[in-house]
């Protein structure tokens, strides 16, 4: 995962540097949350990761799924990606693009995760707590996992705060 991130980095801040320059990052954001959708789906993913598809027959599949529904520049992008055999990264990519335009525009994207279903009053109180903790205007994707026993679980990029009931019992058994 540390090695993905690393690969993908210098490709996602050279993105959002274009990006900003050319006034198109909400375009940019787009392009990069259909293509990684795109390259998520189980029978595409089999095409390209088979070495028997040469890459131009790779870039014309890609370009066709792609239609009107991405900026030309991100086009050449896959095209770069695909020429040095790293369409792989452009999930990486994506992620770290979007932290980008987080902290360009002063907010922190979150995951937060309960253990059961959080009511509006609930999801603004954590989000309150999570905004005095983190400095920033918080927004927050909240999810359900029930593995969590109780409390909840925020993952922050690489910050993670972990309220849980769960984790709890993990401290506690490390301690004893």
């Amino acid at each position: 995962m540390a090695e993905l991130a690393t690969l993908a980095r210098p490709y996602a801040e050279a993105v959002f540097k274009r990006a900003k320059e050319g006034d198109a990052v909400a375009a940019w954001s787009d392009s990069l949350a259909f293509l990684s959708l795109a390259l998520r789906e189980p029978a595409l993913s089999d095409i390209l990761n088979n070495p028997r598809v040469g890459k131009q027959n790779i870039t014309n599949l890609v370009f066709d799924i792609c239609g009107d529904h991405v900026l030309d520049e991100a086009k050449n992008l896959i095209k770069i990606l695909i020429d040095n055999d790293k369409l792989s990264l452009l999930p990486q990519i994506a992620t770290m693009f979007e932290q980008h335009k987080a902290d360009d525009e002063g907010y922190v994207n979150v995951d937060l995760y309960s253990a059961y279903a959080l009511s509006k009053a609930e999801q603004g109180k954590y989000v309150a707590m999570l905004e005095k903790v983190l400095n920033k205007k918080v927004n927050a994707a909240v999810s359900v996992d029930k593995s969590l026993i109780g409390g909840i679980l925020a993952r922050a990029g690489d910050k993670v705060i972990d309220g849980s009931v769960r984790g709890q019992l993990h401290q506690l058994a490390k301690r004893l």
